[in-house]
């Protein structure tokens, strides 16, 4: 786990952007394809924006899926994930990777799931963006997470701390109007990715990057878990980093 402070205000997105875009790069130029994992959330709002403007990537050799979506909020939602990312992150490309979406308002859930895990299971996976939440949660696995859960995706419940962080946050009207439940790429999925790429901005989030990289591996911290990642680098602006006992080595 390699942990980097982003010292110049604004420049935590484009900083993860030239990270990621290396990575795709890379695995591009090593095995002629890419399979990425992109994340959502205000976290990711200035590195997808950067990293559609990275040069040199050949999208329609990419494959992306995305971390999690909530289940029964149709795409045209605001806090759709899936919208998030048309517009984010798609829209913006003039060739296109491949889109996997998590559809969470699917009729049938259990065939959703075997969509996406039949596409994902034993798929290398090059990149995973990823943030984490402000109880400590990874993708949408709040705690106390289920480290062991062998499936790429799975259903899980939201808990209140998650739920208040999305209504702070300005995606929904209010405390009620958030699902409880979602559909998430699982830890054991996200921890088989090769490269794992964390970018966590603002002081809101320094309590929870303090347990994440300072405290016990413990599903009660479900972020706790990168600290075994073999390919793990956090990219964080001062704010966030500000709980931390040792100061992280500064990249700018």
């Amino acid at each position: 786990m390699q942990i980097q402070l982003i010292d110049k205000a604004g420049d935590l997105g484009r900083e993860a952007a030239k990270f990621g875009a290396a990575v795709i790069r890379e695995a591009l130029a090593r095995r002629g394809e890419a399979t990425i994992i992109v994340a959502t959330g205000a976290s990711q709002f200035a590195l997808l924006e950067a990293l559609v403007r990275e040069p040199d990537i050949d999208w329609s050799r990419v494959t992306a899926f995305h971390l999690d979506e909530y289940i029964n909020l149709p795409e045209t939602h605001p806090a759709s994930f899936r919208l998030y990312l048309r517009q984010r992150f798609l829209a913006p490309l003039a060739v296109q990777p491949t889109f996997i979406p998590v559809n969470g308002d699917a009729p049938d859930l259990t065939a959703e799931l075997a969509r996406l895990n039949h596409l994902l299971e034993g798929r290398a996976v090059d990149l995973c963006f990823a943030g984490i939440g402000e109880n400590g949660h990874l993708a949408f696995n709040d705690p106390p997470a289920d480290f062991e859960v062998q499936d790429p995706y799975i259903v899980v419940n939201l808990d209140e701390g998650c739920r208040r962080q999305q209504w702070g946050e300005g995606w929904f009207p209010s405390l009620e109007a958030v699902p409880t439940q979602a559909i998430s790429m699982s830890i054991k999925q996200i921890m088989r990715s090769n490269t794992l790429l964390l970018t966590i901005p603002d002081q809101r989030k320094a309590a929870a990057v303090k347990r994440a990289v300072e405290g016990p591996v413990d599903p009660a911290c479900p972020a706790s878990i990168v600290q075994i990642h073999p390919n793990c680098t956090i990219l964080l602006d001062a704010a966030a980093a500000s709980g931390l006992l040792q100061r992280p080595a500064s990249r700018l």
